[in-house]
């Protein structure tokens, strides 16, 4: 199966790099094509002022420049895109399969501070506004992966954390804030599937290399 990946990776970059005279500089990048949505999964989120769960519709983005993944959600009167590399990626399918370990060899712990990160974490990459015509702040948190009961049911969990915000448009913005997001089990195994390497790079096939913009998106280069 590896080496169906990295043999169909370097045939659609091949081909991409075919039709354009000079694609953007990324180190990641695995196709000169512009983000494209590849489904959406329901999450639950804490709301303020309620301990009650508010189920949400985050849309999954693909950025082949980047070789990444963006959750895209509003949440609370802001947007946010929260971006996964492939490692990120991998490590949320493995955390995923230790909590389905766990949670049928009914192992898990409702004491938080054990459970939040007990499946590792990774830096990731967040960009939000306030307002759809507002400024777009950065920021590079690490998120951990783990569980969390809540209303006496345990969901898997990520969490991100708050980081130092990175633009610097907005001094009176220093970091963005934590969050999380909460999974059953099915819902964690629909984003599993869409995190897939050899899903997303069969996702490319069709997809003509391009340079224009996406106007509905930011894309980020570091």
């Amino acid at each position: 199966m590896k080496k169906y990946i990295v043999f169909l990776a370097a045939a659609v970059l091949a081909i991409s790099c075919s039709h354009t005279e000079k694609a953007p500089s990324h180190p990641s990048m695995i196709a000169n094509v512009d983000p494209f949505l590849i489904g959406s999964v329901n999450v639950s989120l804490d709301q303020l002022l309620s301990s009650q769960l508010k189920e949400t519709a985050v849309e999954i983005v693909f950025y082949p420049r980047q070789n990444e993944v963006a959750l895209e959600w509003s949440h609370n009167m802001a947007q946010y895109q929260q971006f996964w590399d492939e490692a990120g990626r991998q490590l949320f399918v493995e955390a995923l399969n230790r909590y389905n370990e766990d949670f049928s060899n009914k192992k898990l712990t409702d004491t938080y501070n054990k459970s939040r990160a007990v499946y590792g974490k990774f830096k990731g990459r967040l960009l939000w506004k306030t307002l759809k015509f507002s400024a777009t702040y950065s920021s590079s948190p690490f998120i951990e992966l783990g569980y969390r009961f809540r209303n006496n049911a345990p969901y898997f969990a990520t969490r991100q954390m708050a980081a130092k915000e990175e633009s610097g448009v907005n001094k009176s913005i220093s970091e963005s804030s934590a969050s999380s997001m909460y999974f059953t089990r099915v819902q964690g195994e629909e984003l599993a599937k869409l995190f897939d390497q050899a899903f997303l790079l069969k996702s490319l096939e069709g997809k003509a290399s391009s340079h224009s913009a996406d106007t509905d998106r930011d894309e980020y280069y570091q």
